[in-house]
């Protein structure tokens, strides 16, 4: 990674990328799209975005070797930016569509709506991104 080049956007491919991309532009940040592991070490600051889910989205992750390179930028205070499912995978687990092992870097679960009564709830849901 160059050296004028200071934001990682984490490429794991489960985001819109170029849409952050284009928004770092506008806010006058230099920021390059990247799935290296070397770059996001490299990187001073990192973006993690994300749409789909959290069990598919931690295989991706961990199919490139992003893990481990994530946990140590954040472990060393860089700062860091999780947008939408990027911000749940530093979780400890997830309940999406089954229960899935997060980044354990935010203790806690990303938990269902609670039943009511027992029965599945039908309250309207925000659906963004």
């Amino acid at each position: 990674m160059s050296e004028d080049i200071k934001t990682a956007i984490i490429d794991y491919g489960m985001g819109n990328l170029f849409s952050v991309q284009q928004a770092c532009m506008h806010a006058g940040i230099d920021a390059v799209i990247t799935r290296g592991p070397q770059n996001i070490e490299d990187a001073s600051a990192l973006i993690l975005p994300g749409v789909g889910a959290f069990g598919d989205a931690m295989n991706n992750l961990r199919a490139l070797n992003l893990i481990d390179p994530i946990k140590r930028s954040v472990e060393e205070g860089k700062p860091f930016l999780g947008i939408c499912l990027g911000l749940q995978l530093l979780m400890s687990e997830s309940e999406e569509f089954g229960t899935h092992q997060g980044l354990n870097i935010i203790p806690g679960r990303t938990v269902k709506f609670p039943l009511e009564n027992g029965q599945e709830s039908f309250r309207k849901v925000p659906q963004v991104g």
